[in-house]
C-alpha cells in the first residue's frame, strides 16, 4: 500500500506548497494526504477516477481546511511601508516560506520551475482557495478542464470562469528570473555577486543591483527599496557582513545561499536572491534558521 502511495509524495508537496506557501505545512498536509488515503484505500474506485486524482481531491480538501483558519501568508514588501524600524519579529505564519528544490519538483516531470519562486507563491495566496487550486492544476500541472472540474465538483464552464479570473489577478506578477546555471549572463552576475560579498567589496555589490532593488529579512516585517537605501545598509558598520561568506542551496527554483559568518556554528540566514536582466532586483534574507535547518538539512550535508 505504502509502495503505491508513496511515489506521489514530491508531486504532492509541491501542490500543497503552492496552496499553502509554507515547506512545514506542505509536508504535514501531504502526511495527512497518504494517511487519509491508506485508510481509505479499500473505498477507492478507479473507474471513477485515476489514483493521482483521488489523490489530489483528498489534499486539495486538506488544503482548503487549513487555509480557512489561516492568515494569509506575505512577502515583507505586502505588509508595510518601505523603510523604518525594524520592530519586532512576527510569527512564521505571516511570511511565504522557502522549501527545497528536491521536496516539491519531481525530476520525471516537467513542471515550469518559476512556479515555486517566492514570488509567484506569495501572488497566488492572493487567490481565493478554489482560484488558486484551478490555476496551479491548469497552467502549472497542465491538468484538462474536465479534470479540475471533476477534482472539485464543478462544472467545466465555472472552472474556465476560475481560471481566468486567476489568471487576470497572476498578471502583475513577475517571479523573476528562475535560476539557469547554462545562462552566461546570470552565470557571471551570481558569480560577481557572491565574490563582491565575501570580499565585503560594498562598492561592486551596489554596482550589481538594479535601481529598484528591494531587501528584506523575514521574520522582521522591515524592507528597503532603492539601490541608494540599499547601499547605505550594506555600509552600516553595525550590520557588517565582513567575513561572511555563501554558500549554494537548491532551493525554490532561486539563486539561493546559506549566509555563513565566522563564530556561528550554524548559517546566519538563508539568502535568496531575484534576477533580472543581468542585475539583482533584489535580496530576501530568512533568519528562522532554526526553523528551516530541519527540513534543509545543515549546509555541510545539503542535497546539491
Amino acid at each position: 500500500m505504502i509502495e503505491t502511495l508513496e511515489p506521489f509524495r514530491i508531486e504532492l508537496t509541491g501542490y500543497c506548497y503552492r496552496m499553502l506557501g509554507s515547506g512545514f505545512e506542505a509536508e504535514d498536509a501531504v502526511q495527512e494526504t497518504l494517511v487519509r488515503a491508506w485508510k481509505a484505500f479499500d473505498s477507492f474506485d478507479s473507474q471513477r477516477a485515476s489514483l493521482r486524482t483521488w489523490l489530489y481531491r483528498i489534499a486539495t480538501n486538506i488544503c482548503i481546511d487549513m487555509l480557512r483558519s489561516a492568515q494569509r501568508r506575505a512577502l515583507a514588501i505586502d505588509l508595510r511601508p518601505a523603510g523604518g524600524d525594524f520592530g519586532a519579529p512576527l510569527p512564521e505564519s505571516t511570511f511565504v516560506q522557502p522549501v527545497p528544490d528536491h521536496k516539491v519538483l519531481p525530476e520525471d516531470q516537467a513542471i515550469r520551475r518559476e512556479t515555486i519562486r517566492l514570488a509567484f507563491v506569495a501572488a497566488l495566496q492572493h487567490l481565493p482557495p478554489k482560484q488558486r487550486v484551478v490555476l496551479i492544476l491548469r497552467d502549472v500541472l497542465a491538468w484538462q478542464a474536465s479534470e479540475v472540474a471533476t477534482l472539485l465538483d464543478i462544472s467545466v464552464a465555472s472552472a474556465n470562469s476560475a481560471l481566468q479570473r486567476a489568471r487576470a489577478s497572476m498578471q502583475a506578477v513577475d517571479p523573476g528570473e528562475p535560476l539557469n546555471p547554462a545562462d552566461p549572463t546570470q552565470k557571471a552576475l551570481l558569480s560577481r555577486y557572491c565574490e563582491a560579498f565575501e570580499r565585503h567589496d560594498v562598492r561592486t555589490l551596489v554596482a550589481l543591483l538594479h535601481e529598484d532593488a528591494t531587501m528584506s529579512m523575514p521574520p522582521f516585517s522591515w524592507w528597503l527599496r532603492g539601490r541608494a537605501q540599499l547601499a547605505m545598509a550594506l555600509q552600516d558598520p553595525n550590520a557588517s557582513c565582513k567575513g561572511a561568506w555563501l554558500v549554494p542551496v537548491k532551493a525554490n527554483a532561486s539563486p539561493a545561499y546559506w549566509q555563513m559568518r565566522p563564530g556561528l556554528d550554524r548559517p546566519f540566514g538563508l539568502v535568496f536572491l531575484d534576477v533580472r536582466g543581468g542585475l539583482v532586483m533584489g535580496s530576501t534574507t530568512f533568519l528562522n534558521v532554526g526553523e528551516l535547518l530541519p527540513i534543509f538539512g545543515s549546509p555541510a550535508t545539503q542535497k546539491l
